[in-house]
């Protein structure tokens, strides 16, 4: 079996952890806030899972959304979950704001400006993760 990132390293800092899956906040000085939801056992997409798993990853998905919303406030919010690079099923939570560096291409895309990095509360946003996931 080939080496698999997520499968050997925590992908970020926990925020939160259930036997399914983790929040973890990605360490990107560009995108503070920047989360992903991560499958805890190697899975290649999401229809390898029983549709009561995707229903709760989605769940936590969405809750992890609606927690960066209400401490981050972006003007937008990008969910991705491509798995090119790394063929284990995980989400991207991305705060996004019109003056950041990438606004409007993706975050991967090309430079549009220096950008504006907007803080975030680490402690604030796992309450608000917390809050949310009781929600869902």
């Amino acid at each position: 079996m080939m080496a698999c990132d997520l499968c050997d390293n925590d992908g970020g800092e926990i925020l939160w952890e259930s036997m399914l899956c983790r929040i973890v906040l990605v360490n990107d000085p560009d995108y503070p806030g920047f989360c992903r939801v991560i499958l805890n056992r190697h899975v290649k997409e999401m229809t390898d899972l029983d549709p009561s798993e995707r229903s709760l990853l989605m769940r936590v998905l969405l809750a992890v959304e609606s927690a960066v919303r209400e401490v981050m406030n972006p003007d937008k919010i990008n969910l991705a979950s491509f798995g090119n690079m790394t063929p284990h099923v995980h989400w991207h939570v991305i705060p996004r704001f019109t003056d950041d560096r990438h606004f409007p291409n993706s975050v991967w895309g090309e430079a549009q400006r220096e950008g504006v990095r907007h803080a975030v509360d680490i402690s604030l946003l796992r309450q608000a993760i917390g809050r949310a996931l009781t929600h869902f």
